[in-house]
Protein backbone atom coordinates (compact mmCIF):
# COMPACT_ATOMS: atom_id res chain seq x y z
CA UNK A 1 0.00 0.00 0.00
CA UNK A 2 1.14 3.29 -0.88
CA UNK A 3 1.31 6.03 1.64
CA UNK A 4 1.07 10.11 0.27
CA UNK A 5 4.03 10.93 3.00
CA UNK A 6 6.02 8.06 2.93
CA UNK A 7 6.21 7.05 -1.03
CA UNK A 8 7.21 10.02 -2.24
CA UNK A 9 9.42 10.57 -5.73
CA UNK A 10 12.96 11.83 -4.61
CA UNK A 11 13.28 16.10 -4.32
CA UNK A 12 15.09 16.87 -7.41
CA UNK A 13 18.13 19.90 -7.16
CA UNK A 14 16.20 21.75 -9.31
CA UNK A 15 13.15 21.40 -6.97
CA UNK A 16 15.42 22.58 -4.21
CA UNK A 17 16.86 25.23 -5.84
CA UNK A 18 13.01 26.61 -6.97
CA UNK A 19 11.58 26.45 -3.47
CA UNK A 20 15.17 28.64 -2.71
CA UNK A 21 14.06 31.23 -5.15
CA UNK A 22 10.27 31.41 -4.26
CA UNK A 23 12.14 32.33 -0.47
CA UNK A 24 14.45 35.57 -2.63
CA UNK A 25 11.51 36.67 -3.84
CA UNK A 26 9.58 36.72 -0.17
CA UNK A 27 12.80 38.77 0.97
CA UNK A 28 13.37 41.04 -1.80
CA UNK A 29 16.70 40.06 -1.91
CA UNK A 30 19.22 39.49 -5.00
CA UNK A 31 21.54 37.73 -2.56
CA UNK A 32 22.35 34.14 -2.24
CA UNK A 33 19.74 32.07 -0.05
CA UNK A 34 20.44 28.84 1.36
CA UNK A 35 17.33 26.70 2.78
CA UNK A 36 18.68 24.37 5.81
CA UNK A 37 17.46 21.90 6.72
CA UNK A 38 16.74 22.42 10.64
CA UNK A 39 14.75 24.43 12.52
CA UNK A 40 16.09 28.42 13.01
CA UNK A 41 18.37 27.99 15.40
CA UNK A 42 20.89 26.24 12.89
CA UNK A 43 21.35 29.10 10.50
CA UNK A 44 20.96 31.46 13.42
CA UNK A 45 23.49 29.94 15.17
CA UNK A 46 25.59 28.78 11.80
CA UNK A 47 25.90 32.23 10.73
CA UNK A 48 27.27 33.47 13.33
CA UNK A 49 29.83 30.71 13.99
CA UNK A 50 30.78 31.54 10.29
CA UNK A 51 31.23 35.16 10.63
CA UNK A 52 32.02 36.00 13.86
CA UNK A 53 35.45 34.74 16.05
CA UNK A 54 38.64 36.54 17.66
CA UNK A 55 39.08 40.15 16.31
CA UNK A 56 35.21 40.50 16.13
CA UNK A 57 33.40 43.41 17.90
CA UNK A 58 29.57 42.90 18.28
CA UNK A 59 26.79 45.45 18.93
CA UNK A 60 24.24 43.01 20.19
CA UNK A 61 20.71 44.23 20.66
CA UNK A 62 18.38 42.72 23.38
CA UNK A 63 15.11 43.05 23.42
CA UNK A 64 14.10 39.28 24.35
CA UNK A 65 15.47 35.95 24.79
CA UNK A 66 16.75 35.62 21.65
CA UNK A 67 19.24 38.62 21.75
CA UNK A 68 20.49 36.98 25.01
CA UNK A 69 20.98 33.93 23.04
CA UNK A 70 23.30 35.27 20.12
CA UNK A 71 25.07 37.41 22.61
CA UNK A 72 26.67 33.99 24.42
CA UNK A 73 27.11 32.71 21.01
CA UNK A 74 28.84 35.50 20.00
CA UNK A 75 31.20 35.28 23.13
CA UNK A 76 31.63 31.77 22.28
CA UNK A 77 33.17 32.25 19.37
CA UNK A 78 35.54 34.68 20.26
CA UNK A 79 33.67 37.80 19.47
CA UNK A 80 33.64 40.97 21.69
CA UNK A 81 30.44 41.50 22.78
CA UNK A 82 28.59 45.03 23.71
CA UNK A 83 25.01 44.37 24.65
CA UNK A 84 22.74 47.23 23.75
CA UNK A 85 19.44 46.51 26.10
CA UNK A 86 16.09 47.56 26.45
CA UNK A 87 13.16 47.38 28.22
CA UNK A 88 11.10 44.09 26.70
CA UNK A 89 7.86 46.38 26.76
CA UNK A 90 9.81 48.68 24.12
CA UNK A 91 11.82 48.41 21.07
CA UNK A 92 15.46 49.94 20.28
CA UNK A 93 15.81 52.99 17.94
CA UNK A 94 17.63 53.28 15.17
CA UNK A 95 19.59 56.68 17.59
CA UNK A 96 20.50 54.38 20.01
CA UNK A 97 22.36 52.09 17.78
CA UNK A 98 23.96 54.97 15.70
CA UNK A 99 24.83 56.40 19.66
CA UNK A 100 25.91 53.01 20.50
CA UNK A 101 28.27 52.34 17.37
CA UNK A 102 29.55 55.87 17.47
CA UNK A 103 31.05 55.43 21.25
CA UNK A 104 32.95 51.96 19.50
CA UNK A 105 33.83 52.82 16.15
CA UNK A 106 35.49 49.54 15.86
CA UNK A 107 31.80 47.49 15.82
CA UNK A 108 31.83 45.55 12.87
CA UNK A 109 29.31 43.20 13.35
CA UNK A 110 25.41 44.18 14.48
CA UNK A 111 22.82 41.76 15.87
CA UNK A 112 19.07 41.61 16.39
CA UNK A 113 16.02 40.32 16.04
CA UNK A 114 13.33 41.52 14.16
CA UNK A 115 10.20 40.35 15.78
CA UNK A 116 10.49 39.04 19.28
CA UNK A 117 7.29 36.97 19.79
CA UNK A 118 8.55 35.83 22.96
CA UNK A 119 7.87 39.70 24.31
CA UNK A 120 5.68 40.86 22.15
CA UNK A 121 7.68 43.52 20.53
CA UNK A 122 9.00 44.67 17.00
CA UNK A 123 12.61 46.60 16.11
CA UNK A 124 12.58 49.50 13.15
CA UNK A 125 15.00 47.80 10.77
CA UNK A 126 13.80 50.05 8.31
CA UNK A 127 15.28 52.74 10.25
CA UNK A 128 18.09 50.84 11.96
CA UNK A 129 19.64 49.01 8.64
CA UNK A 130 21.04 52.58 7.60
CA UNK A 131 22.73 53.52 10.35
CA UNK A 132 24.48 50.03 10.38
CA UNK A 133 25.10 50.49 6.71
CA UNK A 134 26.70 53.55 7.29
CA UNK A 135 28.79 52.28 9.93
CA UNK A 136 30.08 50.00 7.74
CA UNK A 137 29.63 46.88 10.46
CA UNK A 138 27.91 43.46 9.45
CA UNK A 139 24.38 43.29 9.80
CA UNK A 140 22.69 39.89 11.01
CA UNK A 141 19.09 39.58 11.68
CA UNK A 142 16.55 37.07 12.82
CA UNK A 143 14.00 37.85 10.93
CA UNK A 144 12.05 34.23 11.65
CA UNK A 145 8.80 35.58 13.52
CA UNK A 146 8.70 38.71 11.18
CA UNK A 147 8.58 37.09 7.69
CA UNK A 148 4.59 37.06 6.69
CA UNK A 149 3.63 39.32 9.40
CA UNK A 150 5.78 42.73 8.19
CA UNK A 151 7.85 43.30 5.18
CA UNK A 152 11.31 42.01 5.40
CA UNK A 153 13.41 44.01 2.68
CA UNK A 154 17.04 42.31 2.83
CA UNK A 155 18.41 44.45 0.18
CA UNK A 156 16.86 47.59 0.60
CA UNK A 157 18.02 47.60 3.92
CA UNK A 158 21.32 46.42 4.16
CA UNK A 159 21.14 43.40 6.15
CA UNK A 160 23.88 40.63 5.32
CA UNK A 161 22.63 37.61 6.89
CA UNK A 162 18.64 37.22 7.54
CA UNK A 163 17.95 33.98 9.21
CA UNK A 164 13.80 33.40 8.69
CA UNK A 165 11.54 30.45 9.84
CA UNK A 166 8.27 29.18 8.37
CA UNK A 167 7.12 27.83 11.69
CA UNK A 168 5.16 31.31 12.56
CA UNK A 169 3.70 34.02 10.51
CA UNK A 170 4.57 31.95 7.12
CA UNK A 171 2.01 29.01 8.58
CA UNK A 172 4.45 26.46 7.41
CA UNK A 173 6.88 23.60 9.16
CA UNK A 174 9.42 24.19 11.79
CA UNK A 175 12.00 21.37 9.94
CA UNK A 176 13.62 23.53 8.06
CA UNK A 177 14.89 27.25 7.24
CA UNK A 178 16.53 29.31 5.52
CA UNK A 179 19.41 32.43 5.28
CA UNK A 180 20.04 34.70 2.96
CA UNK A 181 23.96 35.92 2.61
CA UNK A 182 25.52 38.71 0.92
CA UNK A 183 29.16 39.16 -0.80
CA UNK A 184 30.36 40.51 2.20
CA UNK A 185 29.45 37.77 4.51
CA UNK A 186 30.23 35.56 2.18
CA UNK A 187 33.71 37.48 2.58
CA UNK A 188 33.59 37.44 6.09
CA UNK A 189 33.46 33.80 6.98
CA UNK A 190 36.02 33.10 4.50
CA UNK A 191 38.25 34.83 6.12
CA UNK A 192 37.40 33.64 9.52
CA UNK A 193 39.62 30.55 10.39
CA UNK A 194 37.33 29.52 12.95
CA UNK A 195 34.29 29.49 10.44
CA UNK A 196 32.96 25.94 10.51
CA UNK A 197 33.57 23.59 8.09
CA UNK A 198 33.10 19.59 7.75
CA UNK A 199 29.75 20.09 10.22
CA UNK A 200 26.26 20.48 10.39
CA UNK A 201 26.45 23.91 11.07
CA UNK A 202 28.53 25.04 7.96
CA UNK A 203 27.29 27.37 5.73
CA UNK A 204 30.86 27.72 3.79
CA UNK A 205 30.38 23.75 3.11
CA UNK A 206 26.60 24.19 1.56
CA UNK A 207 28.45 27.34 -0.36
CA UNK A 208 30.76 25.42 -2.14
CA UNK A 209 28.96 22.43 -2.67
CA UNK A 210 25.66 23.68 -3.62
CA UNK A 211 26.39 27.32 -4.60
CA UNK A 212 29.06 27.16 -6.08
CA UNK A 213 28.49 23.54 -7.88
CA UNK A 214 25.99 25.67 -9.55
CA UNK A 215 23.07 24.00 -7.34
CA UNK A 216 23.02 20.75 -9.62
CA UNK A 217 23.35 18.26 -7.02
CA UNK A 218 22.44 18.36 -3.37
CA UNK A 219 25.00 17.97 -0.54
CA UNK A 220 22.63 15.12 0.93
CA UNK A 221 19.05 14.11 1.32
CA UNK A 222 16.99 16.80 1.70
CA UNK A 223 14.20 16.81 4.45
CA UNK A 224 12.15 15.53 2.11
CA UNK A 225 8.62 16.47 3.71
CA UNK A 226 9.16 19.75 5.34
CA UNK A 227 10.59 20.78 2.19
CA UNK A 228 7.48 19.96 0.03
CA UNK A 229 5.37 21.98 3.20
CA UNK A 230 7.86 24.70 2.77
CA UNK A 231 6.95 24.98 -0.87
CA UNK A 232 3.28 24.59 -0.10
CA UNK A 233 3.08 27.21 2.71
CA UNK A 234 5.00 30.06 0.02
CA UNK A 235 2.35 28.72 -3.07
CA UNK A 236 -0.25 29.59 -0.32
CA UNK A 237 1.60 33.11 0.27
CA UNK A 238 1.86 33.82 -3.20
CA UNK A 239 -1.51 33.10 -3.72
CA UNK A 240 -3.10 34.93 -1.03
CA UNK A 241 -0.66 38.07 -1.36
CA UNK A 242 1.65 39.01 0.92
CA UNK A 243 0.36 42.43 1.45
CA UNK A 244 -2.85 40.27 2.31
CA UNK A 245 -1.09 38.11 5.05
CA UNK A 246 0.77 40.65 5.95
CA UNK A 247 -2.32 43.15 6.78
CA UNK A 248 -4.33 40.04 8.19
CA UNK A 249 -1.80 39.88 11.36
CA UNK A 250 -2.06 43.46 11.61
CA UNK A 251 -5.71 43.28 12.03
CA UNK A 252 -5.26 40.40 14.44
CA UNK A 253 -2.76 42.05 16.00
CA UNK A 254 -5.09 45.70 16.31
CA UNK A 255 -7.92 43.57 17.14
CA UNK A 256 -6.42 42.10 20.41
CA UNK A 257 -4.93 44.70 21.91
CA UNK A 258 -8.13 46.84 21.46
CA UNK A 259 -9.96 44.16 23.10
CA UNK A 260 -7.75 43.51 25.75
CA UNK A 261 -7.46 47.45 26.65
CA UNK A 262 -11.46 46.82 26.87
CA UNK A 263 -11.69 44.03 28.76
CA UNK A 264 -10.87 45.58 32.19
CA UNK A 265 -9.83 43.83 35.04
CA UNK A 266 -6.31 45.05 35.50
CA UNK A 267 -5.15 43.68 32.14
CA UNK A 268 -2.69 45.61 30.25
CA UNK A 269 -1.06 45.79 27.09
CA UNK A 270 3.00 44.38 27.74
CA UNK A 271 4.53 46.52 25.03
CA UNK A 272 3.38 49.96 25.64
CA UNK A 273 3.00 51.43 22.40
CA UNK A 274 1.17 50.10 20.21
CA UNK A 275 3.97 51.23 17.13
CA UNK A 276 6.61 48.70 19.01
CA UNK A 277 4.46 46.01 19.22
CA UNK A 278 5.01 43.08 17.06
CA UNK A 279 2.17 41.72 14.52
CA UNK A 280 2.43 38.04 15.25
CA UNK A 281 2.02 37.69 19.15
CA UNK A 282 0.38 40.69 21.54
CA UNK A 283 1.61 40.32 25.03
CA UNK A 284 -0.29 41.14 28.01
CA UNK A 285 0.70 42.17 31.62
CA UNK A 286 -1.19 40.24 33.89
CA UNK A 287 -3.02 42.34 36.67
CA UNK A 288 -1.65 42.74 40.47
CA UNK A 289 -1.56 39.79 42.46
CA UNK A 290 -2.30 37.20 40.03
CA UNK A 291 -0.36 34.75 38.29
CA UNK A 292 -0.27 34.64 34.37
CA UNK A 293 0.33 31.21 34.33
CA UNK A 294 -2.24 30.18 36.15
CA UNK A 295 -4.66 32.51 34.17
CA UNK A 296 -3.44 31.10 30.86
CA UNK A 297 -3.95 27.11 32.65
CA UNK A 298 -7.26 28.72 33.64
CA UNK A 299 -8.43 29.83 30.07
CA UNK A 300 -7.17 27.12 27.97
CA UNK A 301 -9.35 24.45 30.02
CA UNK A 302 -12.51 25.80 27.99
CA UNK A 303 -10.64 25.82 24.66
CA UNK A 304 -6.93 23.83 24.76
CA UNK A 305 -6.38 24.52 21.27
CA UNK A 306 -6.16 28.79 21.95
CA UNK A 307 -2.70 29.81 20.77
CA UNK A 308 -2.43 31.53 24.31
CA UNK A 309 0.20 31.22 26.44
CA UNK A 310 2.67 32.45 29.50
CA UNK A 311 5.74 34.15 29.35
CA UNK A 312 8.93 32.04 29.82
CA UNK A 313 11.27 32.04 32.53
CA UNK A 314 11.19 34.78 34.65
CA UNK A 315 8.15 36.26 33.05
CA UNK A 316 5.74 33.45 33.71
CA UNK A 317 4.05 34.98 36.39
CA UNK A 318 3.14 38.53 35.02
CA UNK A 319 3.27 37.63 31.14
CA UNK A 320 0.28 36.16 29.22
CA UNK A 321 1.23 36.23 25.36
CA UNK A 322 -1.64 35.45 22.89
CA UNK A 323 0.24 34.17 19.66
CA UNK A 324 -1.68 35.11 16.84
CA UNK A 325 0.21 34.21 13.35
CA UNK A 326 0.40 31.99 10.64
CA UNK A 327 -3.67 30.34 10.45
CA UNK A 328 -4.50 31.98 13.93
CA UNK A 329 -4.20 36.09 12.40
CA UNK A 330 -7.87 35.53 12.59
CA UNK A 331 -10.66 37.29 13.87
CA UNK A 332 -12.35 33.98 15.89
CA UNK A 333 -9.02 33.30 17.49
CA UNK A 334 -8.62 36.49 18.60
CA UNK A 335 -12.57 36.37 19.60
CA UNK A 336 -11.83 33.15 21.32
CA UNK A 337 -8.32 34.51 23.61
CA UNK A 338 -10.70 37.68 24.65
CA UNK A 339 -13.59 35.26 26.16
CA UNK A 340 -11.10 32.96 27.41
CA UNK A 341 -9.43 35.50 29.49
CA UNK A 342 -12.63 37.58 30.20
CA UNK A 343 -13.24 33.90 32.10
CA UNK A 344 -10.67 33.26 33.80
CA UNK A 345 -10.32 36.86 34.89
CA UNK A 346 -13.55 36.94 36.54
CA UNK A 347 -13.42 33.68 38.35
CA UNK A 348 -10.30 35.29 40.28
CA UNK A 349 -13.37 37.79 41.47
CA UNK A 350 -12.17 40.69 38.56
CA UNK A 351 -14.28 42.95 36.74
CA UNK A 352 -14.48 42.24 33.17
CA UNK A 353 -16.83 43.46 30.60
CA UNK A 354 -16.16 40.56 27.92
CA UNK A 355 -18.83 42.17 25.38
CA UNK A 356 -17.06 45.56 25.55
CA UNK A 357 -14.10 43.75 24.64
CA UNK A 358 -15.40 41.71 21.81
CA UNK A 359 -16.80 44.99 20.05
CA UNK A 360 -13.51 46.83 20.64
CA UNK A 361 -11.70 43.70 18.73
CA UNK A 362 -14.02 43.59 15.74
CA UNK A 363 -14.05 47.59 15.19
CA UNK A 364 -9.98 47.69 15.34
CA UNK A 365 -9.85 44.46 13.15
CA UNK A 366 -12.05 45.69 10.00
Amino acid sequence: MTHPFLDLAPLSAARFASIEDRVARLLHTGQDVLIMQGEALLPLEGAIRAAAGPGTTALNVITGPYGQTFGNWLRDCGAEVIDLAVPFHTAVTAEQIRAALAERPEIDFVSLVHAEAATGNTNPVAEIGPVVREHGALFYLDAVASVGAEPVLVDAWGVDLCVIGAQKAMGGPAGVSAVSVSERAWARMAANPRAPRRSYLSLLDWKERWIDAGRTALPHAPAQLEMLALEACLERIEAQGLDAVMARHARAAAATRAGALALGGGLEPYVHDAADAAPVATTLRAPAGTDAAELVARALESDPALPVSAGGGALAKEMIRVNHYGPDATAATVRGALVALGQALAERGLSVDVAAALGAADAAGR
